[in-house]
């Protein structure tokens, strides 16, 4: 099946130099490229026994499912939502956690047009009521499983907009069950025309101000995610890949829904509802994965718990996004496994726009390069490029207002938009600064730096320093008001356990940073708290911190 590691180039323009690092990579799709069709039902054509997404649960139940089922499931989900009265442009919400199901949704609502929403469980009534209404959803397909639905019937109160609801793993009242409902349609179905540029998904961004953001994403992005997948997480047709994220998280269309299949990899679903370090070391373990994907955190755990007791011989690549890397757990990961956590950086808007990609020697630490998708710069205030060492924001520089790897738009807010993107530039409100080799370092977001007795001081620096401490489980660094210095840096620490908070902790914990960094980096003030502000993916709400004690 050699063919299917080649499979992905009829969707791309991509050159190396005589290193065999990657120079060049564009986009090369037919102007009614649709991943469902043009790769889901071609490699089913061609290899209709591949695996392409292998799922499993903590009870020990597992499905494999080939590109063939695929399309097959994808073909009855189209062909009953057109029953059901869905049309092109229509918004169906998924909450459906690691569900298998959320793959055979997707993959049939793009044959057909329709735009997928993915969610969280973790959602509030209010929380589907300010979705529901922004984007003015029509479906919703929800897990049976936990409180989801009763919060989701729970928003009709204020919200009449929902033509139908299907459910789950469970029965309810009212919905209709997904599965049985899908399995009364024909597998097969006539190609309905869709435009690479039409809208495909649209996320919530859960920024760290405000209300979610809806981002909205054409067909082009999974073709993007080609290079996420072949060049940062290093998979081809014999690989398992395995990213750790619900689906209603970004980071699962980065991982398991696009670039790895378009590879010919298989994906691996693990569907749990509490991570456990232990059972996820097992997994990777026993399931023999050879490429793998997490936040920080999870290494970190993966490493407290004992890294060394498992065999992951298998593992022959590691990726790591969604927070900066703590050189620290880079080394103790590498010392255990022998490889090299490669760190990426992207957001919801992007696929990824920087990074260690395939090939390259990592700096631990460092996000590693811009990849040639995208121009990335680092600039000034006023939209001007800075020089080597000197923190500025990282920006898209972009011909026009459409660019094929990047979002485009915020939906129903054209202010918004304008903001981020104006004057041939896409802000991502992310600052950093790069070294004299051409490699990015994370400083943190526009709105978390700190100004401090003439200093530009980065949050993501300090923090990583006070997370070796062994009295730090989680913290926070944010700037606060002072008199005489106009501002000083502050660090809201929750203590690990067996620990507790006094002078003579903040005293060490200031020495300790002293010791690590630029001595006047150090938080003069540092305040003891039982938990941290957080959006509802987990992201630490600095503003909530600085607007408490700034009032």
């Amino acid at each position: 099946m050699s063919e299917l590691n080649n499979f992905y180039k009829r969707f791309v323009n991509e050159e190396f130099d005589d290193k065999g690092n990657l120079v060049k990579f564009e986009l090369n799709t037919p102007d009614n490229y649709n991943f469902s069709y043009d790769v889901i039902d071609e490699i089913a054509k061609t290899h209709p026994d591949k695996v392409a997404i292998h799922w499993m649960n903590e009870k020990g139940e597992e499905h494999k499912f080939t590109f063939k089922e695929l399309s097959e499931k994808s073909n009855q989900v189209a062909n009953m939502f057109l029953a059901h009265g869905a049309k092109k442009g229509d918004m169906v919400m998924a909450v459906l956690k690691r569900h298998y199901e959320f793959w055979f949704l997707v993959y049939g609502l793009m044959k057909i047009g329709v735009v997928i929403i993915p969610a969280t469980d973790q959602l509030m009534t209010k929380d589907y009521v300010y979705r529901f209404e922004s984007a003015s959803v029509k479906y919703v397909v929800a897990t049976g499983e936990g409180h989801t639905v009763s919060e989701i019937e729970a928003s009709f109160e204020k919200y009449n907009g929902i033509e139908e609801k299907f459910i789950v793993h469970g029965e309810k009242e009212g919905w209709t069950n997904f599965l049985s409902e899908v399995e009364k349609y024909p597998k097969t179905l006539e190609r309905v025309e869709t435009q690479v540029d039409e809208p495909m998904l649209l996320y919530f961004s859960s920024g760290t101000t405000g209300y979610p953001k809806m981002v909205l994403h054409s067909y082009y992005y999974t073709a993007a995610h080609i290079i996420t997948a072949k060049h940062w997480h290093h998979v081809d047709e014999n690989s398992l890949h395995l990213t750790i994220s619900d689906t209603g998280w970004g980071k699962c269309a980065w991982g398991k829904l696009f670039g790895q299949l378009t590879c010919g990899a298989t994906v691996l679903v693990y569907d749990f509802d509490r991570f456990n370090p232990a059972d996820m070391l097992k997994t990777i373990q026993d399931k023999k994965i050879t490429s793998f994907c997490a936040p920080p955190t999870m290494y970190r755990f993966f490493i407290k718990e004992g890294i060394e007791n498992y065999d992951l011989s298998n593992l022959k690549y590691a990726t790591i996004a969604g927070e900066a890397l703590n050189p620290e757990v880079f080394n103790k990961f590498y010392e255990y496994t022998g490889i090299k956590l490669m760190e990426g950086f992207g957001q919801t808007e992007t696929v990824l726009a920087v990074a260690n990609l395939y090939g390259m020697e990592p700096k631990p630490g460092s996000m590693g390069k811009p990849v040639p998708l995208y121009n990335v710069d680092i600039v000034d205030e006023d939209g001007n490029s800075l020089p080597n060492g000197e923190v500025g924001e990282m920006v898209v520089r972009t011909d026009g207002r459409y660019h094929k790897a990047l979002f485009k738009e915020y939906y129903r807010n054209p202010e918004a938009t304008e903001n981020a993107w104006h004057d041939n530039i896409y802000h991502t409100g992310d600052t950093a600064w790069r070294d004299e080799d051409g490699y990015f370092w994370y400083v943190g977001r526009t709105d978390d730096l700190i100004k401090a007795s003439g200093y530009r001081i980065g949050p993501f620096e300090i923090e990583s320093v006070l997370m070796e401490h062994p009295s730090v489980l989680e913290c926070a660094v944010t700037g606060a008001k002072d008199p005489i210095r106009g501002n000083v840096v502050k660090a809201t620490i929750v203590l690990a356990k067996g620990w507790t908070g006094s002078d003579e902790l903040v005293k060490e914990l200031q020495t300790y940073v002293k010791n690590a960094t630029a001595p006047y980096k150090y938080p003069r003030i540092v305040e003891f708290v039982d938990e941290l502000p957080k959006t509802i993916s987990g992201k630490i709400r600095r503003t909530e911190i600085r607007a408490k004690d700034n009032k």
